[in-house]
């Protein structure tokens, strides 16, 4: 397998397993980041130190410098390094995922960067306003269908315009009409899910 373009490159197609793998890929690297740097001594004042999706946002948010210290410039460096690597393995892999699903790439801002800015956001949005309210349940449907789709919706069977089925073949069913018991060709086939 090709790691580099798997993690950071945009095009082409991953399956569901490879979308997972990649999750599992970015929390592992974020425990061993926040490993070395609590071991170093740069956690702060309770030695603590982590990753959070809410810190890709907060760079948006003016507000969020206003805390900067230059005691914790070094854990502030390390925490957007690693913030911005995470992210772009995040996505590129999404995106690939979405060509998967035979979507372009920019379903991510529906389904990743509206939700992560109203989350930022919306404590200083007024709280009884009904349109705040819609707001919200809109963007919690698109966060919902974003995962969805992302993580369990299977990919199409067939070559698309992002390139070839990654489980590399086609699940074609036999005979055709209703008596004829049409059924898969081949069951599930967990090796070829994880290639």
């Amino acid at each position: 397998m090709d790691w580099a373009n798997y993690l950071f490159g945009f095009k082409g197609r991953v399956n569901r397993a490879k979308f997972w793998l990649a999750g599992l890929i970015i929390v592992c690297w974020m425990i061993f980041l926040a490993a070395l740097v609590i071991s170093a001594g740069l956690g702060g004042k309770h030695g603590s130190f982590g990753f959070n999706v809410d810190d890709i946002f907060r760079a948006f948010d003016p507000d969020s410098y206003k805390s900067l210290t230059l005691a914790g410039l070094p854990a502030l460096l390390v925490k957007a390094s690693g913030t911005v690597l995470f992210v772009w393995v995040y996505v590129a892999v999404s995106i690939k995922r979405l060509h998967d699903r035979d979507k372009c790439g920019w379903w991510m801002v529906p389904f990743f960067a509206i939700p992560g800015l109203m989350s930022q956001f919306s404590d200083r949005l007024p709280d009884e306003s009904y349109w705040v309210m819609a707001a919200g349940a809109i963007v919690f449907v698109l966060y919902i269908w974003g995962f969805i789709e992302l993580g369990f919706l299977p990919g199409t069977s067939y070559p698309n315009r992002y390139g070839p089925n990654p489980l590399g073949k086609i699940h074609a069913r036999q005979g055709s009409g209703r008596d004829s018991g049409s059924r898969p060709t081949q069951g599930w086939d967990q090796q070829s899910e994880l290639e």
